[in-house]
């Protein structure tokens, strides 16, 4: 499956109006082909990726909701969220592409790095960030994935001084890029190709910061 089926965008805009379980079940086999072709689009594109990078898998997510802690009470998600995962320990870093009507994105990058990983890019980051904002700010890069973003701390993370250079760098919390399509990109025969060239586009900060995530501050291998 090369292509999207318009039908992925027109259900889920459909179940985002009807978002409740009568309706879900009468249109619960027209759903199981769309996930179908998604999970294959995919497939496809795992394949495409792995001629340039190393990703050992992927991950479609369920539908429902878990609503147990939500004032949201809808069962269903309106979307299709798949995540693709590099091999690791030696590749770091993860893309996933989010597939809804009038809101397709991909995200690549750091979403929520455990405290040994985020304390390691921190002090990397402290002890020369020249290398990081080269490859976050060249021209290229920027064309497609644009600024850097993240949620981060109000100040300075703890142990870190506020009036550090590099301090805008050193609160993020999360190290993300993504981009967005609109829907006639999406279901185009060219959105695997499209998908693909852009996520190859993020290697240079994947590299580095694999880099980073399996040496020591001196430049030591962890593996």
């Amino acid at each position: 499956m090369t292509t999207l089926p318009k039908d992925a965008l027109t259900f889920m805009g459909e179940l985002a109006e009807n978002n409740h379980r009568e309706w879900f079940e009468t249109q619960k086999p027209r759903f199981k082909t769309n996930e179908t072709a998604v999970k294959a689009f995919a497939q496809a594109l795992q394949e495409k990726m792995n001629v340039h990078d190393r990703v050992d898998g992927f991950k479609l997510f369920r539908v429902y909701r878990d609503v147990r802690f939500s004032k949201d009470k809808t069962p269903y998600k309106t979307h299709f969220g798949i995540s693709f995962h590099r091999e690791k320990p030696a590749f770091r870093g993860g893309y996933y592409l989010h597939i809804k009507p009038g809101d397709t994105f991909i995200a690549g990058g750091f979403w929520n790095p455990n405290k040994d990983d985020l304390q390691r890019i921190r002090k990397e980051l402290e002890v020369d960030a020249d290398e990081f904002r080269d490859i976050i700010n060249d021209a290229a890069f920027q064309q497609t994935w644009g600024s850097l973003e993240g949620e981060e701390v109000k100040t300075a993370p703890k142990g870190f001084s506020k009036e550090d250079p590099n301090i805008d760098l050193i609160k993020k919390k999360a190290y993300l890029f993504t981009k967005r399509y609109d829907d006639r990109t999406v279901v185009s025969p060219g959105f695997l190709a499209q998908l693909d060239a852009d996520f190859a586009a993020i290697r240079p900060f994947f590299d580095y910061m694999s880099s980073v995530l399996t040496t020591d501050l001196n430049g030591v291998s962890l593996l």
